[in-house]
């Protein structure tokens, strides 16, 4: 009986709610400012910066992302040619071959302590990368939300000193939405 019971309010429950799908060929506002800016770094905060109505300047972040991911790409370069050239050091002298004279003063413990520090900061500088990367798509959606968002004078609050008759001191809040 209370087997028969459960499926009963399992099928109930199952059916309780329906829901439809929203339609997904229309991409919502921030998630086409979101799309830009993982298709090309930059283009979610100049489409916003373009179809603002209230002089939603975002242009000025560009240079920053590309700063940033050319910082980043920099180093990841350079570490990445560092540590081939600092195992290639490694493997010459284990091999018994010929030797850079840039590194005759490191022995081979330091040669190889050396080469993991600059794959560490290879690391370091691909997770840069990803982070810039993935903080300017986020950035775009956040500001694409704000595109439209009234900031006229008109919307405003005022904090002001309140003294009551009973000798009470304290603050009054006043919002003003016209």
């Amino acid at each position: 009986m209370r087997a028969l019971l459960l499926i009963f309010l399992f099928q109930h429950l199952t059916f309780a709610q329906i829901i439809s799908k929203p339609d997904s060929s229309i991409l919502a506002f921030h998630q086409k400012s979101m799309l830009y800016s993982a298709i090309i770094p930059g283009a979610g905060q100049i489409r916003n910066s373009v179809l603002s109505t209230r002089h939603n300047n975002a242009i000025w972040k560009v240079p920053l992302i590309y700063a940033g991911v050319g910082s980043a790409g920099y180093f990841l370069v350079s570490n990445q040619r560092m540590q081939k050239e600092l195992k290639f050091e490694y493997t010459q002298r284990q091999n018994g071959g010929t030797l850079d004279p840039k590194y005759a003063l490191y022995d081979d413990a330091a040669v190889l302590q050396l080469y993991r520090q600059y794959l560490d900061w290879r690391d370091l500088s691909i997770l840069g990368l990803a982070a810039v990367y993935f903080i300017q798509i986020a950035e775009a959606g956040a500001e694409a939300h704000f595109v439209n968002f009234d900031t006229t004078p008109d919307l405003s609050f005022h904090l002001d000193p309140f003294f009551s008759t009973q000798g009470y001191v304290g603050a009054r809040l006043s919002l003003s939405f016209h």
